[in-house]
């Protein structure tokens, strides 16, 4: 009771003060709250006394006034004095108006009064509530500018997704001391940029901070380094299994490297490839701009690369196969030379992996792929391991069946042959050793039938199947005019196929 009287006598002693200076009513009423809090909180008639004492200074334009209020109805999540504050402007008041009656009930305009108001929350918010890539751009670069760590996060990001690095810049360096993500963006960025011991620095940073990409890298940085494409040195070749086929995974960057990797890592673990006659060498990280790389390379809609510098690599190596993983652009298989981009997981490396050996796609082919390889004057070249289609009867299908039949009888199991969709574009009907969904139709999902394995076995001991990396550097040369290098790389392609004669033999099943 005695601390009630009080309270209400230093109510009457600000009350008293209303019609004199705003400031001194709100010294009077900042003394007097802090000492009473607990009453305020419990007694609503006392609190409301100190709101219309604020008022009056706050109306005047007192800031401070403002401010108090703005604190005090968030706490008691006053929603009536809020919005008498929204009336006069407050920007403070709106966003917490704003926060307070949830999304679903608020209005678009107290997000925006805040944002104008420099709230930075309600900048940030307001920013990435806006599908308008230069309202976006204009309401972080605001917030970002009142020092505000999100928003400056968020901006730095913004200009990394539009490839504006020297925007994102500034930005990074002056979130990365603070942010661990920020760090090792700064990190990545210094990377590119050849500034490696600074990049360093910031990824130990992020990795110390508990960043797992940064402690990757770091773990990356230990196992290999960049070189230059001419300075690959020699590769000893497994003695214990046959490589058929000696395929080298090279990536362009940071970035690829880490999925180069994974690759690399999970086919070493992968117990259904292991009876197959291919080796892959441990990933080269080449160094930047190495390879002229674009996701529509020679206006082809999937991703290529100018691969004549690999030449001295293959020759060193002496390689079959190699797999280029790029920054971004659809998987494809050329000849010799698969390319993935850094997002292409392992299944669809192992989907790739088989076109090596002559598999085609289970899924519908485009109009123009279907009309090349399912078209009936052509039917007679459509030996692939995995397809056979409707037409006239002639050596390489019946050649196809006949394959099939012989590997299921050696496994004791039965064959079963089933509609696949490869050549829907084209109207004609098409057909596969399995009625599951395999790999070569769904990379993700498809499983790879054992009589799939014997096939692919098969087709790498039949030198006439193989379309070696010596196909590409050739084509590569002659399209240039260099007519020497190109003459270099048709001789190596001859001569590995009579390499490849030799080493094939019958294959007992």
């Amino acid at each position: 009771m005695r601390g009630l009287l009080l309270a209400v006598l230093a109510l009457l002693l600000v009350a008293g003060d209303s019609g004199r200076y705003p400031s001194q009513l709100v010294y009077n009423v900042a003394q007097v709250y802090p000492a009473n809090k607990e009453i305020a909180s419990a007694n609503r008639t006392y609190l409301q006394s100190l709101y219309s004492s604020l008022w009056y200074a706050a109306k005047s334009g007192n800031q401070k006034a403002q401010s108090m209020m703005v604190a005090w109805a968030t706490e008691h999540e006053s929603v009536y004095w809020l919005k008498k504050l929204v009336s006069l402007e407050n920007a403070e008041a709106a966003w917490a108006l704003y926060q307070l009656i949830g999304e679903a009930e608020s209005n678009a305009e107290l997000m925006a009064l805040a944002a104008i108001g420099n709230v930075p929350e309600a900048q940030l918010a307001f920013a990435m509530d806006t599908d308008n890539p230069n309202k976006r751009e204009k309401w972080l670069l605001r917030a970002a500018k009142l020092n505000y760590l999100p928003a400056q996060s968020a901006l730095a990001d913004w200009y990394l997704l539009q490839g504006k690095l020297e925007l994102a810049r500034p930005w990074l360096e002056k979130t990365a001391s603070l942010d661990m993500q920020s760090a090792f963006k700064y990190g990545r960025l210094l990377w590119d940029e050849n500034l490696r011991e600074e990049a360093l620095k910031y990824f130990q940073q992020a990795a110390d901070a508990g960043h797992t990409k940064a402690a990757e890298v770091i773990m990356l940085l230990s196992q290999y380094s960049p070189k230059a494409a001419n300075s690959v040195g020699e590769y000893t070749w497994p003695t214990d299994k046959t490589c058929l086929q000696r395929i080298q995974i090279f990536a362009t960057s940071l970035s690829t490297i880490s999925r180069a990797n994974a690759l690399y890592e999970q086919f070493e673990q992968d117990l259904r490839l292991q009876a197959l006659p291919l080796c892959i060498a441990p990933p080269i990280w080449l160094e930047n701009n190495q390879l002229d790389c674009h996701a529509q390379y020679q206006g082809n809609n999937r991703l290529g690369c100018n691969i004549k510098p690999l030449g001295p690599a293959v020759t060193k190596r002496t390689l079959t196969h190699a797999v280029v993983v790029a920054e971004q652009g659809k998987a494809n298989v050329q000849n010799g030379v698969m390319f993935l981009d850094m997002s292409d997981d392992y299944s669809v490396f192992v989907h790739e992996l088989a076109h090596f050996a002559g598999f085609i796609d289970e899924y519908p082919l485009p109009k123009s792929s279907a009309q090349r390889y399912c078209h009936p004057e052509k039917i007679a070249d459509f030996s692939v391991p995995n397809l056979v289609i409707e037409g006239a009867i002639t050596y390489h299908p019946m050649a196809t069946v006949n394959q099939w039949h012989e590997a299921v009888n050696a496994a004791h199991t039965t064959l079963t042959i089933a509609s696949a969709r490869t050549c829907d574009a084209s109207g004609i009907k098409a057909y596969k050793p399995s009625h599951r969904i395999t790999f070569m139709e769904h990379h993700d999902v498809g499983v790879i039938p054992p009589l799939y394995l014997t096939l692919w076995r098969q087709q790498l001991h039949n030198p006439d199947t193989q379309r070696p990396i010596s196909m590409n550097l050739f084509q590569a040369f002659h399209q240039s005019g260099r007519a020497e290098r190109a003459g270099y790389w048709l001789a190596e392609y001859e001569s590995r196929a009579s390499v490849l004669h030799e080493l094939s033999e019958p294959v007992s099943e």
